[in-house]
């Protein structure tokens, strides 16, 4: 067993980080996280980054995680802002491998523009939280962060300070753990956040925090300390060793996971004082949750809600509501637990599944990139319907941008080629840009598919820089993506997305190049096409009902009798005469004029 050692609590962040058998570690540096990353690249077995900001931190972890390796990401506290979009649906999906984000608060603004209180992005986003209070207990919580997050799929937040993030403390090591390594399997009703998928989720969501409360009343990092004083604090993170040192004879409910609060230890701790205090830096986070149980509370009339705070802050702002007369006891008001709705009854209409419009070029894509063996992660858009049957070509779906992070960081974690990233071109401008470049100088490897329709197509054709169209419908200049990503240092190439053939052999291409690469699949939005391109006969004789072609998801085709019907809704773009084997389907073109 290796000596004590004398860590900050960024060190034992990192040292627990590789105890805990963290194999992949990202964030963006910011004071007062930094040296997490920075101690982590020098421990062994531990693959760190730099990202281009918070957001593309998180969603390579999301990749690697996805991978079947535990992953770390950190950031400051204003940085869970950016990363935010993907944090709050993460919480619906979960995880495979643990999944652990380390947000370092800035009490008193040290270095920071702000002093938010990051404990509200707990609740917010139903995950759980633990907040260490000491190098010891920062380097301990790793562990058991990743252990809440894989038993109950759930990204956890791990709250530091800046105190605690640079303060120094005697940490004595722990066996290393060797943690499971869960292959990736594809589960699109878990991963993938349309709708009909995340409603599902957000009930299982609300189902595990039922859990999680539970988890929090029985685990031994909540913990009520009796005293010899008829008065209880109650106190998390570095605040609890303030508040101990001022009154060292008071009762004590120390929270090492705050979120959920442990409301029956709460209950405890008042049916053995008189009266009780919350500690608590920046906001009322813990105050607010003990009033809403009906419980008489001292706490942000004395105690200061901005700055940090210290032992004899602590005892000057409370020892004078020590000398007044207790108040009445009252019992607490646990709140019910909240109903959870159950889907509709499925009313007695036919189903009418949500697919891509007839003629959509995504649909040459999706057709062919479900014949090679890659996990496609996807993004938000119109797009995204290729998830569902009977396209089944995207695996993932968890916010605005984060499927070139989630490839990125998956490919990483697995050496190899193993994810391919499918986003929009209105979605590449808006957060697509950034892990490309991340991607690139992180030396990525995987393919990016911009699946290119000039417009934004899923909130009705508005313009965006690839397009060049403004608000009030004039036009202005394109960003041109080729262009866009030779500046970057990326290899880029330019497809005709209604060429079944043509995007095959780009596919191929691109999966058997080395390094990092983006395709551009340039085709019009089938909604801005007037007319159609071709008629597509049916041969009857050739034609056995085989369903080569339904597996392309067009609705413009139906089975008939004896052999595939095409309905009014046809485009003619021909993608079902590309699939057959047969020779069954044929496109004739239509004349100008005559469509």
């Amino acid at each position: 067993m290796e000596r004590v050692l004398f860590l900050s609590g960024n060190e034992a962040f990192a040292r627990g980080a590789q105890r805990a058998g963290v194999r992949f570690a990202c964030g963006y540096p910011g004071t007062p996280s930094t040296e997490i990353i920075e101690a982590a690249a020098q421990l062994d077995g531990v693959a760190t980054e730099w990202c281009i900001n918070e957001k593309v931190a998180l969603e390579t972890a999301v990749g690697a995680s996805l991978a079947g390796v535990r992953a770390l990401v950190t950031m400051k506290h204003v940085g869970l802002n950016v990363a935010a979009d993907p944090f709050m649906t993460l919480a619906l999906t979960g995880v495979n491998a643990g999944l652990v984000v380390v947000s370092a608060d800035d009490p008193g603004m040290h270095s920071s523009q702000n002093e938010q209180d990051n404990r509200r992005y707990a609740r917010f986003a139903k995950v759980p939280m633990l907040e260490p209070s000491d190098s010891q207990e920062a380097y301990d919580f790793v562990a058991e962060a990743f252990a809440l997050s894989e038993e109950f799929d759930t990204p956890v937040l791990l709250r530091s300070t800046t105190r605690l993030s640079h303060g120094r403390g005697r940490v004595l090591p722990r066996v290393p753990i060797t943690p499971p390594t869960p292959d990736y399997t594809r589960a699109i009703d878990k991963y993938v956040m349309v709708p009909q998928y995340a409603r599902e989720r957000n009930r299982l969501l609300l189902h595990k925090q039922r859990r999680l409360l539970a988890r929090s009343e029985e685990t031994p990092i909540n913990v009520l300390e009796a005293g010899m004083a008829d008065f209880g604090v109650i106190a998390s993170g570095v605040v609890y060793a303030y508040a101990r040192e001022a009154f060292p004879k008071a009762w004590f409910l120390k929270l090492g996971m705050s979120n959920p609060l442990p409301v029956e230890k709460v209950a405890k701790l008042y049916r053995s004082v008189a009266r009780v205090a919350v500690v608590e830096e920046l906001d009322p986070f813990i105050e607010e949750q003990v009033r809403a149980l009906g419980l008489p509370v001292i706490g942000k009339e004395a105690i200061p809600a901005d700055g940090e705070l210290d032992q004899d802050m602590i005892f000057a702002a409370l020892e004078p509501y020590l000398k007044r007369r207790p108040p009445r006891r009252r019992r607490p008001v646990f709140a019910p637990e909240p109903r959870i709705s159950s889907p509709p009854p499925a009313a007695d209409l036919p189903v009418r599944p949500p697919v891509l419009c007839p003629g959509c070029p995504h649909r040459v894509v999706f057709a062919k990139l479900r014949k090679h063996k890659l996990v496609p992660l996807g993004d938000i858009g119109c797009y995204t319907l290729g998830a569902l049957p009977p396209l089944l070509a995207l695996d993932s779906c968890l916010c605005m941008g984060a499927s070139i992070g989630m490839m990125s960081g998956m490919n990483k974690a697995l050496g190899r080629k193993a994810a391919v990233a499918v986003l929009g071109d209105s979605t590449f401008f808006h957060s697509g840009v950034t892990p490309l470049i991340d991607a690139r100088y992180n030396e990525s490897q995987g393919l990016v598919i911009v699946l290119d329709n000039r417009t934004t197509a899923m909130t009705g054709h508005q313009g965006h820089p690839g397009s060049g169209l403004h608000a009030d419908r004039s036009q202005g200049p394109e960003v041109d993506i080729e262009r866009l990503c030779d500046g970057i240092g990326v290899r880029c190439e330019t497809v005709d997305a209604t060429s079944a053939k043509a995007v095959g052999s780009a596919i191929k291409r691109e999966i058997d190049a080395p390094g990092l690469g983006v395709l551009v699949a340039l085709g019009p939005c089938a909604l801005t096409v007037p007319g159609k391109a071709a008629d597509i006969v049916v041969d009857p004789q050739r034609c056995n009902l085989c369903g080569l072609c339904f597996a392309i998801g067009c609705p413009a085709l139906a089975p008939g009798d004896e052999a595939v019907a095409m309905t009014d809704a046809c485009t003619g773009c021909a993608l079902c005469v590309d699939v057959c084997k047969r020779g069954a389907l044929t496109a004739v073109p239509v004349e100008k004029g005559k469509a």
